[in-house]
C-alpha cells in the first residue's frame, strides 16, 4: 500500500527579489510589445485565495506573477505545478519561488499536493491553479477540473472549523495572447474577474458543491475570454 509522500514548497527572499524585478523589468518587457491588464483591483489583498487562470502558453505563469504578484499585491504566489516542470535547474528556481509539483499520474502523490495546497489557503496565502489542467492554445475554455473546486472546498470547512472568518475564494483570470504561439513582440491582455467566495456553497453536499462551483468557475473564465 502506498502512502502519502509529504509535499512541501517555501519562499526563497533572495531569490524572489532577483527573480520579481529579473522578470518585470527586463524579460517580459523585452519580449512582449504590451501587456493590458483589466481588473487588477479584483484581486484579494489578503485571505486565502486560489487564482484560476487559463492556460495558454509556458509564459503563463511569468505573466501572472508580474500582474498579479508581489509587485502589484504584495502578496508572493504559491503554484501548483505539473511534477514534469520541476526537474532539472528549472525545478530549483520554481521550488524557491513557492512552486510545488502535483503528479497527476501517482494518486497517493496528488492527494499529498491537494493537501499541501489546502494547508497553504488555511495559512491565507494565494495559490495559483490552472483549472483547465495542460497548454492549450484553442481560443474557448477547456473543460475545468474539479480539482480546484474539491481543495477550495476543504479549505473552507476547515477554516469554517477553526473559526477563521475570511472565506477562501477563487479569482478567474483570462491570459490571452495575440499569436497561439507567442513570439517577441506579441502582445498580451490578461483579465482578472470577480472573486468567487468558496462560502456561498455550504447548503450542498460535497459532491453537489464542487459541481456547482466548477460551473460556476467555468462560466466566469468563459464570461472573460468572450469579454
Amino acid at each position: 500500500m502506498s502512502s502519502k509522500i509529504p509535499v512541501s514548497s517555501r519562499i526563497s527572499p533572495l531569490i524572489s527579489a532577483i527573480a520579481y524585478p529579473l522578470g518585470n523589468q527586463v524579460i517580459l518587457p523585452y519580449y512582449f510589445s504590451q501587456i493590458r491588464v483589466i481588473g487588477q483591483e479584483n484581486i484579494p489583498k489578503t485571505g486565502p485565495v486560489i487564482l484560476a487562470p487559463t492556460h495558454r502558453s509556458r509564459w503563463d505563469a511569468l505573466i501572472v506573477a508580474h500582474t498579479t504578484g508581489k509587485t502589484v499585491t504584495g502578496r508572493y504566489l504559491r503554484f501548483m505545478v505539473s511534477a514534469d516542470e520541476m526537474r532539472g535547474v528549472q525545478g530549483w528556481f520554481i521550488r524557491r519561488l513557492g512552486g510545488f509539483p502535483v503528479d497527476t499520474h501517482a494518486h497517493h502523490r496528488k492527494l499529498a499536493s491537494l493537501d499541501h495546497t489546502v494547508n497553504l489557503l488555511h495559512q491565507g496565502e494565494m495559490v495559483v491553479i490552472f483549472p483547465e489542467g495542460d497548454i492549450f492554445r484553442e481560443a474557448g475554455i477547456q473543460p475545468i477540473k474539479r480539482g480546484v473546486a474539491m481543495v477550495a472546498l476543504q479549505a473552507q470547512a476547515e477554516r469554517e472549523a477553526r473559526g477563521c472568518d475570511r472565506p477562501v475564494q477563487i479569482v478567474p483570470v483570462s491570459l490571452q495572447y495575440s499569436q497561439k504561439i507567442p513570439r517577441r513582440g506579441s502582445q498580451v491582455t490578461v483579465k482578472i474577474g470577480e472573486a468567487i467566495a468558496v462560502n456561498q456553497y455550504p447548503q450542498l453536499s460535497i459532491k453537489g458543491a464542487s459541481k456547482q462551483l466548477t460551473r460556476d468557475v467555468a462560466g466566469a473564465l468563459a464570461a472573460l475570454v468572450g469579454e
